[in-house]
């Protein structure tokens, strides 16, 4: 029974996914929701609460994962820029649950405790390597977080759509060039490799072929 229960909690979140990044909050319908999950919605309020706390643990499920699973890495933000569009390309949702969250929710100071605890930390992380002279400080830490995230979004189907497997992986070029621009020191002098390290890796994380590992 156990078992039975999580597969159908399974079924829900999944089935709320789908229709709650297709029509947001008000727009999502629970009669849908169970419909797709092929479950009576009864349990709907009875695993989740109501359809606000449902949302809320679609959200948690893809968008807070989203966060802890994708690290920020200060010394590599071309890299980091890289794997967050990655990101973007397996967990599509994601983006549209965060985009919907803001518009319906209060906007962006109204995100989860746990996602603005995670982003305040990656702007110290970026503030720590601008205060050691790995970063330049042209802007400051948590603009710059929003910047390169920003930039990673050119990765969503919905934002700039792309066509075919070349298509993606010249945009996730140009997504990790763009940061390795942004983050090029004033002088006029760079590491070159920041770019090429981001660019040996395909969309899905994978090396290119002739890449060093």
């Amino acid at each position: 029974m156990a078992r039975d229960a999580e597969d159908t909690r399974r079924r829900l979140l999944a089935a709320a996914a789908d229709e709650f990044a297709a029509r947001g909050i008000s727009g999502a319908r629970v009669d849908r929701i169970a419909a797709a999950a092929d479950a009576n919605k009864a349990m709907i309020y009875a695993y989740f609460g109501n359809k606000d706390q449902l949302f809320d643990a679609v959200f948690d499920a893809l968008v807070v994962s989203t966060v802890a699973e994708v690290p920020i890495d200060p010394d590599d933000l071309p890299g980091y820029a890289g794997r967050l569009f990655d990101r973007n390309q397996t967990h599509p949702q994601a983006l549209r649950l965060l985009l919907w969250h803001s518009l319906e929710r209060g906007g962006m100071t109204a995100l989860p405790p746990a996602v603005a605890a995670s982003n305040a930390d990656k702007a110290a992380a970026i503030a720590a390597a601008q205060r050691a002279g790995r970063l330049p400080d042209r802007y400051p830490a948590d603009e710059l977080l929003l910047l390169v995230v920003g930039l990673s979004m050119l990765g969503s189907a919905e934002l700039a759509p792309t066509s075919g497997t070349d298509g993606l992986r010249q945009r996730r070029r140009t997504v990790t060039d763009a940061v390795a621009r942004l983050i090029r020191p004033d002088d006029g002098t760079h590491d070159g490799d920041a770019g090429e390290r981001a660019d040996q890796i395909e969309p899905g994380g994978r090396p290119e072929s002739g890449a060093q590992r």
